[in-house]
């Protein structure tokens, strides 16, 4: 199987298995996974939003606070993480 990090930032998967992979992550409390995805400029806004809320789901405070410190991470998204 392949990774479920790498299935979520490959553009040449179908949205519904990002999706899913980025629930795999979740599942599996992958908090720096979810992190860097949320970092990761070239993914659509839906998806990092996703990581944002797996990381939210699976209790990531610390991780939650460093995304929401980090400028390079869109306002949205940083608001989203310190919620």
């Amino acid at each position: 199987m392949t990774n479920p990090f790498q299935r979520a930032v490959t553009h040449t998967v179908p949205r519904a298995e990002r999706v899913a992979a980025i629930e795999t992550l979740t599942g599996a409390d992958r908090t720096t996974d979810l992190g860097v995805l949320v970092r990761t400029s070239g993914l659509p806004s839906g998806l990092r939003r996703q990581a944002v809320d797996g990381l939210i789901s699976c209790g990531a405070t610390d991780r939650l606070e460093e995304l929401a410190d980090d400028r390079s991470v869109a306002p949205e998204l940083r608001k989203k993480a310190q919620q």
